[in-house]
């Protein structure tokens, strides 16, 4: 660490005698790599930081000094923190949580927002970035997965803006610094080796990372190369849900008809009897408004996660007055995974709604259920998936004793997505019942094959277990040798959804500094050019029975692992379901072995499926900024000042369908009917804002900051992408004519630095939003794909919903206490509200961190629990989707060897916690009964050695 005083601050420390206004101008000019005073300043001293007291002694100075309302991690941090990503290590800041849907933090929120309402910027600028899970719709949100903690010299949140930093946060700017060569010694190695281990997976993957640092002896050119490999299995097993059905619709029937009549039992060709009598019916018909879950599968998704990162930093001062500076970021990350579902599928409207045989109803929810030779599924999802980033960004900046200029330009690009996904189903019928009351310890049970899945109606065994008895639909129809009378069915598809994210900018600030309190004003102009965008492409397997109709026994089947689904309570034989090869399946689909005679093998493409085509999109959006920023310090206040502002265009260009009848490949003669849309949008935002700190005392800084803000859609969001659900007849989609969030930010703090490496603060802010962007539901006419007929589908898309208010406080807490044990505490309460009553999307009303420390010269030790409350995520097949009370404990021990080796043990989800989702129902009290997701991931454990020479 350096401690340098300029010119001016140490004139005004002269004639004022005031220190604490010195420090405060000192830390202003250094904000943000801003260029101190004097290029010529004699460096006081340097303090090597070493262990996790120091480290915190740094971030707090950090935040002491700043003239905005920040919290800050150092480079120490992230490496004591139990954490394989930088989301991990910042997550036990205040008023900061990340979601761990499988298992690892990948996206942050801070103050009770959206993660799209957050900015995360690579030493001050974009870092593009790309999701791997075919579901996801690009967006703002950065992939923190994807950021190896060796490469972060420190990490700043910025809770408050400056003008200065590129706008688009309303819950707060992430900046993440690297490090750089002339702040090294003269020669630096450093490195660590390790392995992770996973206790569900039982196995685990090696760790390895190396940094070399050199500099010349005129401290005038320096480099840092680092090259880092991680690799790490991921499983989750859990109980899944999709949609939801009502007591209405198993009374009413679609399809193959209702719980009261005769039926048709398509798998058998045969009418059978009215399946819901007596009891069952007088409770189904008094309850027309229960709601009772559509489907309900085992899960079991599989990951391997291979990351591999290179990065390069050059420093250049080839006068004592300009600096030049180049980094570089390559990240190659691969993501292939395999989810493979068994659903009990009641709510098929052809095969199972009518097969229902007892049931029973709590608080509005159909919470046991038992059926008869009803559809069960066995889902297969294999994906190819990739990740890659690549970021360059060239500065100069050229500082004198009274102005300096910056020239900034780079660019940066990643591309992901699904390079192939094969998806296989697979269709029997059985006997089973489920259970919801224990939830979220949902009870399954499989019973006896039903005449339909076998030569025998009492087949011995499980339905879950033999894969002979799961086939492909084969269709119907009068002959299945003549392909004028047979229907073909859906076996599956294969398909490729690459992704891409890209930016070019370049910035030019300029600054001229006084000798007054107004002590320098900053000024600057910015152009950036984004594209991001996907495409859609693939074949479906339209199967014939008699040739397209394989059994899974045909795909090289396999028991699942002895311990799946272990803790999840009674599930029956779904713990011993079988898996199969996926890209046995693939091969079996691309080589056309299962036409009919009268089938052609079809091309992928993008109009081969109505989805396919709404997932294909591009938008393109450049944004021109300005910003003043004046930086002030008197009699105790210091702060800024200043407004940037903002222009922004966009233009989101995609395929839509032109008439009002089915624009797939079978329509219309086989023509397509889709043309190529560009919706365009342009607005003005002017954002003023004001930072003011007062230094109450040498150990109490008060500070109040108001501003105006924007965060603009998410890409996914501003696209036409539509998907259906032909079945449930439910869907989503985005809308191209959204306007961005703005909201006017007020935040207050007080800070007390009542001894050493401690503090006492509070934080009180309140957002309050405009435009707030909600996915509403409302009914829209389309093509179902299942039977060619328009129908009314119950389609979510996302609204400029009106006004939102985002407010609440934080408490933080830090002390070293005695004999090297100290403690790291907070807690973060938010009220999040949309002005129609609808709750704000990742909004946690209540979350805390607790984490001891011990360390002495040999040995150091940490503990870090964190707690946060529900929160909605989002609307999903016209239900809200609410995340249960989430809880985390981690661990790390670490002994110094040597000055040059130290060993450490880090702990990861210790609890191996439950991920709980279910679907909110409004006006059905009971609707955590209502599972939609209920997952484990395993506990992690991490051996390094670690050494620096």
């Amino acid at each position: 660490m350096k401690h340098r005083k300029t010119m001016l601050s140490a004139a005004i420390a002269v004639c004022l005698g005031v220190a604490a206004q010195a420090n405060a101008q000192e830390a202003a000019a250094q904000d943000n790599d801003a260029p101190s005073a004097d290029a010529n300043a004699t460096e006081l001293d340097r303090v090597v930081v070493t262990g996790i007291r120091a480290s915190l002694q740094q971030a707090l100075d950090t935040k002491r000094n700043s003239d905005a309302i920040i919290d800050v991690v150092t480079a120490e941090d992230v490496g004591k923190f139990p954490s394989t990503n930088v989301a991990e290590a910042i997550s036990s800041l205040p008023g900061v949580t990340i979601d761990k849907a499988f298992g690892q933090g990948e996206k942050i929120s801070i103050l009770g927002t959206d993660p799209a309402l957050s900015r995360t910027l690579l030493n001050g600028q974009t870092v593009a970035s790309a999701d791997w899970f075919i579901t996801d719709q690009p967006g703002r949100t950065f992939n923190y997965s994807l950021l190896a903690p060796s490469l972060v010299g420190k990490v700043e949140v910025y809770k408050s803006p400056e003008a200065h930093i590129d706008e688009g946060s309303i819950g707060g700017t992430v900046i993440v610094h690297t490090r750089k060569p002339l702040d090294l010694d003269k020669t630096t190695i450093a490195g660590h080796v390790g392995y992770l281990y996973n206790d569900r997976i039982e196995g685990g993957d090696p760790q390895a990372s190396l940094l070399f640092g050199w500099k010349n002896d005129a401290n005038t050119f320096g480099l840092i190369v680092a090259a880092q490999r991680a690799d790490e299995g991921i499983r989750r097993d859990g109980i899944e849900s999709y949609g939801t059905v009502t007591g209405n619709d198993y009374i009413v029937g679609v399809g193959g008809g209702n719980s009261f009549t005769p039926t048709m039992d398509w798998g058998a060709g045969v009418e059978v009897p009215p399946s819901c009598s007596g009891a069952c019916e007088t409770t189904l018909r008094a309850n027309p408004d229960a709601i009772a879950p559509n489907s309900i599968s085992a899960h079991y998704f599989e990951q391997q996660r291979e990351r591999d990162t290179i990065s390069l930093a050059l420093q250049f001062r080839p006068h004592e007055k300009m600096n030049i500076e180049f980094n570089a970021l390559d990240v190659t990350a691969a993501y292939d995974n395999i989810s493979h579902s068994m659903f009990a599928f009641n709510g098929n409207g052809w095969n199972s709604l009518m097969r229902l045989t007892d049931l029973e109803v709590e608080g509005g929810v159909i919470t046991r259920a038992s059926y008869s030779n009803a559809l069960t599924v066995y889902d297969l999802i294999n994906r190819q998936a990739t990740v890659d980033t690549n970021s360059y960004d060239l500065k100069a900046t050229w500082n004198d004793e009274r102005w300096f200029a910056t020239w900034h330009f780079g660019t940066t690009k990643a591309t992901g997505g699904t390079g192939r996904q094969v998806f296989g189903e697979f269709l029997n019928w059985a006997d089973y019942s489920y259970d919801l009351t224990g939830t979220p310890r949902l009870d399954f049970t499989g019973y006896n094959y039903g005449s339909a899945a076998a030569t025998s109606p009492n087949y011995p065994g499980s339905p879950f277990t033999d894969p002979d008895a799961f086939r492909i639909d084969g269709g119907w129809g009068a002959d299945p040798n003549d392909g004028s009378t047979w229907n073909t069915g859906w076996g599956g598809n294969i398909v490729t959804k690459p992704t891409w994210d890209k930016e070019v900018y370049g910035q030019i600030d300029g600054g001229i500094r006084f000798d007054a309190p107004v002590y320098q004003v900053r000024f600057g102009l910015k152009r950036r050019q984004h594209e991001t965008g996907q495409s859609m492409a693939g074949v479906a397997l339209a199967a014939v029975a008699g040739y397209g109709d394989a059994t899974a026994a045909d795909f090289s089947p396999r028991q699942l692992p002895g311990n799946y689904l272990s803790g999840f309570g009674n599930v029956g034989d779904l713990s011993n379901r079988f898996t199969i090869d996926g890209w046995a399946l693939a091969d079996w689909i691309l080589s056309g072995n299962w036409l009919a005679p009268w089938q052609s093998m079809p091309e992928p493409g993008t109009f081969n499926d109505a989805s396919f085509v709404s997932n294909t999109w591009i938008v393109e959006e450049d944004v021109n900024a300005g910003y003043v920023q004046a930086d002030y310090s008197w009699n105790g206040f210091r702060g800024n000042i200043g407004f940037r502002y903002v222009q922004t265009e966009s233009d989101s260009v995609g395929w839509q369908c032109t008439v009002s009848a089915d624009c797939t490949s079978g329509a219309n003669g086989g023509v397509h009917t889709y043309d190529l849309v560009s919706v365009k949008k342009k607005y003005n935002d002017f954002l003023p804002n004001i930072n003011v700190v007062y230094d109450f005392s040498n150990n109490l800084v008060l500070r109040f900051s108001a501003a105006k803000v924007i965060s603009r859609p998410n890409y996914g969001d501003m696209s036409n992408y539509l998907w259906l659900g032909p079945q449930t007849l439910t869907g989503g989609g985005g809308n191209p004519d959204l306007d961005p969030y703005r909201s006017t930010n007020l935040d207050f703090s007080a800070e007390w630095y009542f001894a050493d490496n401690a503090i006492l603060a509070g934080t009180l802010f309140h957002k309050d939003v405009g435009n707030y962007i909600l996915y509403t539901t409302g009914t829209e006419r389309h093509v179902n794909e299942s039977n060619g007929q328009v129908m009314d589908f119950t389609v979510s898309r996302p609204q400029n919903a009106g006004q939102a208010t985002i407010q609440g406080f934080s408490l933080n807490y830090q002390q070293n206490l005695w004999n090297g044990l100290g403690i790291q505490a907070n807690y973060t309460y938010s009220d999040a509200e949309a002005s129609n009553g609808d709750p704000m999307p990742w909004t946690s009303e209540n979350q805390y961190n607790i984490s001891p420390f011990f360390e002495n010269d040999r040995w150091s030790a940490r503990l870090t629990y964190s707690w946060r409350s529900k929160y909605y995520t989002q609307v999903d097949r016209g239900n809200y989707l609410v995340t249960s009370d989430y809880e985390s404990l981690d661990a790390s021990i670490g002994f110094r060897i040597n000055d040059r080796l130290s060993l450490s043990l880090d702990g990861m989800n210790l609890l191996d916690s439950e991920y709980y989702t279910y679907a909110d129902v409004p006006g059905v009290a009971n609707t955590e009964k209502l599972v939609r997701g209920l997952y484990r991931t395993g506990r992690r454990y991490m051996a390094s050695l670690r050494m620096q020479f």
